[in-house]
């Protein structure tokens, strides 16, 4: 009996995040927005409250520890006891997944950066992806325009959707939304630049490790995706990344697939060093450069994966359903 309640509570929370899934999309294709715009506004602040460039890094270190933890920390409790007060729990637990969940403007966004540069209207094109990268785009060719889209989606995709459904069923709408914080901490105070080298590691260290789970999900049905094909041999390429806490087997294993190069060089500001090179890993190095038309191949294999995901999951569910109900 305890096991058939626990299931239905499942079946419940995957009930709740399709519907709350399908009413954001139609929300934000007539009214573009973000809910948790405040929030990184905060994290600035508090950023130019605590972080000094005068601290020794063991002092930036744990100033963001200290920063995350009184930041957090009392949110999760207020959400916690507000919970006690509200009469219809199921429309609680939905607002909490909305704002957890990311932007669905992404495809929309891609294809609009695709079309202006088929159009060669390139600084359009910048500008239209600019607010949604750290790196700068100013420099960029078409074919870095057209890598950086790709490698955007994919990431956004998995960080602010993939890993808030995943969370979601597996710890609940609370969890859910601790975790969309912590991640625009991460986003707020990328280590990538110089004056969060230091105060940045733990969000960064943090968000890897909860992510780690929703991404080697996402990376394995992306890997199966391509059976009959190159399996063996992109397993074989992809293998020593499974445990690694990153995000480089998703984009390897997206590289191989679409038959491109991503990663590799990346253009940075920082206040502290100006304007810099950061070569990061390159995946696919023997493949060709990415051109305008993978931006739209791109964005439908991520999408390919999301709806096979929810397939399997909602077949999976039913499945142990009706199992469970004829015993």
């Amino acid at each position: 009996m305890a096991d058939f309640t626990s299931l239905s509570a499942f079946s419940y929370s995957l009930l709740l995040l399709f519907v709350v899934v399908i009413c954001k999309a139609i929300i934000s294709h007539f009214i573009p927005h973000e809910p948790l715009r405040f929030f990184h506004f905060y994290c600035q602040k508090l950023n130019d409250k605590v972080n000094k460039s005068t601290n020794s890094a063991q002092q930036q270190t744990v100033a963001g520890f200290i920063a995350i933890l009184v930041t957090l920390l009392p949110i999760a409790i207020i959400l916690y006891l507000f919970e006690a007060f509200i009469e219809v729990n199921i429309l609680w637990q939905a607002l909490l997944l909305y704002v957890a969940i990311g932007s669905f403007n992404l495809t929309n966004v891609n294809k609009t950066i695709a079309q202006s540069l088929a159009a060669k209207q390139t600084y359009f094109a910048k500008q239209t992806l600019k607010p949604w990268v750290l790196r700068e785009t100013e420099q960029l060719s078409s074919i870095g325009l057209s890598k950086t889209c790709i490698e955007m989606q994919l990431l956004r995709t998995l960080q602010q959707g993939y890993a808030v459904a995943i969370i979601f069923l597996l710890a609940g709408p609370l969890a859910a939304i601790m975790y969309r914080l912590l991640l625009e901490m991460h986003y707020c105070w990328n280590t990538k630049l110089a004056n969060f080298s230091h105060f940045g590691l733990y969000s960064k260290h943090l968000i890897n490790i909860i992510q780690w789970l929703p991404i080697r999900v996402f990376a394995l049905l992306l890997l199966f995706t391509n059976i009959g094909k190159n399996f063996v041999l992109f397993w074989r390429l992809s293998r020593q990344m499974f445990f690694q806490l990153n995000n480089n087997i998703a984009l390897l294993l997206l590289a191989l697939s679409l038959e491109v190069r991503l990663g590799g060089v990346a253009m940075y500001d920082d206040q502290n060093q100006g304007k810099y090179k950061l070569r990061k890993t390159s995946f696919n190095d023997l493949a060709r450069q990415p051109q305008v038309t993978d931006i739209i191949h791109g964005s439908n294999k991520i999408k390919s994966i999301i709806y096979l995901s929810l397939f399997f999951i909602t077949f999976v569910a039913c499945t142990f359903e009706l199992v469970f109900a004829n015993i």
